[in-house]
This record gives C-alpha cells, sequence and structure tokens, in this order.
C-alpha cells in the first residue's frame, strides 16, 4: 500500500483477516470485552450496479457510517485505494476492481465472561458459548468472536461451528476442528438426524403438558425480527414464511415465570423465540419479543439484540484517553473506545443451549444460574 508521510512517521500496521487475534488484543472494562482499536484493511470488488459512481459517491451511498467529508479525506490520502493505486476523489469506478479501504477499527464490546472449554477431542471441540458473543467473525465483529478469542487465549485454530447460536443465546456449541468433521455433522443435520435442546425462561405458568407449535416462520431482515404464520385452514390462503416447528415441554414454574424445555425440530430464524412468543409465553427478559409491537430500531434499548444507543458514547470518552490504544487523527470512533452507534448496556437472553445429539454421539452443557427459579 503507498502511504502518506504521516502515516509513515505513525508506523501504522496494516491487519487483514489473515492476522490472528492475540491475547494482548482485549481491554477488560467495567465488566465489559472490548477489543483494542487496530488498523485494517477491508476489502471490496465494484458490483455492476456500483459501476460509473465516483470512488467518494460510492462510499458515501453505499457505507452510510462516516460522513461524505470523511471518505474525501481518505480517498485524497490514500486510506481508499483502487487495485493498489491511490486515485483522486473524482475517479470513476468499473466493475470487478478492487477496493481497499484502510481504517481505524473499533470493534463493538461483548459481556466480559468466560469462554469455557467443555470436551476436547482431537477432531471435535465444544464449548459453552457466553452470551452478546458472536460465534464467527460478522459485521462489525472479529476479535469478539468466540472463534477470534479461542483462537486468542487457548491457541485454537482452525475452527469450524457446526451449528448456530444467535449472539445473545448461550450454551453448547459444538466445533469441527476440521473440514471433514465439520462435512460429517452438516450432512447429519441436513439428514434430520440431530436432536438440539434448549432450556428457556419465559413469562407465565406454561401449561404442563408437552406442546407442539407447528407455525411457519418468516424473517423481517428489515425490522430484524421473525414473526409466526399461520395459513387460511380452509385452504385459501397458503402461510407465508418457512415451515417450522418446535416441541415443548415445562420443567418447572414458580407462578411468575417458568422453565421449558425447547426442542426444535427445524431451523429458522428466532424461531423458539417467536415460537413462545406465538404460545402466549415469551422470553422473559427479551424485548424484541415481548410485545407485538415492532421496536424503533432508531433509538437504544430496545432489545438485547441491537447493543445500541443511537448516542454518542460520551461516557466512554474520558476514559479512553489514556494508553490502552492509540487515537488516530482520521478516526470517526476515536477518542471513543466503543464504535459510534454502541454504548447501551445488554444482557443474555433467557436462553440457552443445553443438548446435542446424533448418530453415535451426545454432547451437552451444564444448565445456567437463572434456570433456577428458587
Amino acid at each position: 500500500m503507498k502511504r502518506n508521510r504521516e502515516e509513515k512517521e505513525m508506523e501504522i500496521v496494516w491487519q487483514s483477516p489473515a492476522n490472528p487475534p492475540e491475547k494482548m488484543d482485549y481491554i477488560f472494562r467495567n465488566g465489559k470485552r472490548h477489543v483494542r482499536p487496530y488498523y485494517f484493511e477491508f476489502i471490496s470488488h465494484v458490483k455492476n450496479r456500483w459501476a460509473g459512481k465516483t470512488i467518494v459517491d460510492l462510499f458515501a451511498e453505499e457505507f452510510k457510517g462516516r460522513p461524505y467529508e470523511y471518505y474525501v479525506s481518505a480517498v485524497k490520502c490514500g486510506r481508499i485505494q483502487v487495485d493498489g493505486q491511490m486515485v483522486p476523489v473524482s475517479y470513476i469506478v468499473k466493475s470487478s476492481q478492487k477496493i481497499s479501504h484502510f481504517l481505524h477499527r473499533h470493534e463493538p464490546p461483548v459481556m466480559a465472561l468466560d469462554v469455557t472449554v467443555l470436551h476436547k477431542e482431537p477432531d471435535v471441540l465444544t464449548i459453552c458459548k457466553p452470551p452478546s458473543v458472536p460465534v464467527h467473525p460478522c459485521g462489525q465483529y472479529r476479535k469478539n468472536t468466540v472463534v477470534g478469542i479461542l483462537q486468542a487465549e487457548y491457541d485454537l485454530a482452525p475452527l469450524f461451528p457446526v451449528h448456530r447460536l444467535d449472539r445473545l443465546v448461550s450454551g453448547l456449541l459444538i466445533l469441527a476442528r476440521n473440514a471433514s468433521k465439520a462435512d460429517m455433522f452438516r450432512q447429519q443435520i441436513e439428514a434430520g438426524e440431530v436432536q438440539k435442546q434448549y432450556i428457556a425462561r419465559v413469562v407465565g405458568v406454561f401449561p404442563e403438558d408437552e406442546k407442539v407449535v407447528d407455525a411457519n416462520i418468516n424473517y423481517n431482515a428489515r425490522e430484524g425480527r421473525s414473526t409466526a404464520e399461520i395459513g387460511d385452514p380452509s385452504g385459501g390462503t397458503p402461510a407465508k414464511g418457512k415451515v417450522a416447528c418446535t416441541k415443548f415441554t415445562r420443567l418447572t414454574t414458580s407462578g411468575t415465570h417458568s422453565i421449558v424445555l425447547c426442542e426444535p425440530v427445524t431451523g429458522r430464524t428466532h424461531q423458539i423465540r417467536v415460537h413462545l412468543q406465538y404460545m402466549g409465553h415469551p422470553i422473559a427478559n427479551d424485548m424484541l419479543y415481548l410485545s407485538e409491537e415492532v421496536p424503533d430500531r432508531s433509538t437504544g434499548g430496545m432489545s438485547a439484540d441491537r447493543a445500541a444507543a443511537s448516542s454518542d458514547c460520551s461516557v466512554e470518552s474520558k476514559e479512553s484517553l489514556n494508553e490502552d490504544f492509540t487515537i488516530d487523527p482520521m478516526c470517526t470512533n476515536c477518542p471513543n473506545l466503543v464504535p459510534q452507534g454502541y454504548g447501551g448496556d445488554e444482557e443474555g437472553l433467557w436462553l440457552h443451549c443445553v443438548r446435542y445429539s446424533g448418530p453415535g454421539w451426545t454432547y451437552e452443557c451444564p444448565y445456567p444460574d437463572w434456570a433456577s427459579l428458587s
């Protein structure tokens, strides 16, 4: 990469996905695990619909997290390049060209809970995933992930997650340690040979007998939530969404809350959460599904799914002005440790994976503290 004089003097070291996370990358503060901000190269290729736009207009329209003026400055100083070369702000991009965006990356914080190794075999690893930590790199998360933390703290890599757990869900996570073992698990899951069990703490007195919910799951990506859909019983109107089925069994109740065993037969987005809401017994701390109303995604505290608030994170500003990390003069997040748009508190969902079993194998995870109603 061509760098300007200021960046040469700063001795910037640019990271890419090839750079593994390390223990020193993490900062623990006020019950949160933060990632020390680092310089990172984001790479993309010009899509057909981008072609013909100026480099600055492309970023301003497609990546709206930063102001227009930032992109002008980034192009001028070489923080945004095309095919490895600096270009003028008026440069017109062409289809399939490589675009590099070199920036000071701030990852959102997660809860400072241990990623506990439960079982370790030559080709399989099982862990107890803490809530709030995504399984693998996605969105703004790269090092603050289960895969990243396991590599940094246990030197375990490569790892291939066998199944999904939403970011706010805790419990058993199975990771294959090679591609062939991951493919074996994948085939068994696709063949319907794997049984899954979760527990949830729900509102109210759940029915004593086993209940089976057969209701399609319709996920709305724009709203970030799913709905349960039932078709017209007369057969006139088919249900929207994908076929979904979950079995529920009450384990115990306090009269206010119940602990319910959840056995999803299918695996749809937010399936257990939506089917419990459909039953009239949503997860007791699930702000996304405790009401029928769609929360306003532009405000903080709407749900545990959205860590945050549309605030300027001013609480972090003063304590971030220390030697924990280098302040970058071009960064739109500095001097804050957390990225813009984050800063609200969150808690893990009362939904926990306890058991996966398949042909000749079973893996389990201990119950969390909230599963005791006493």
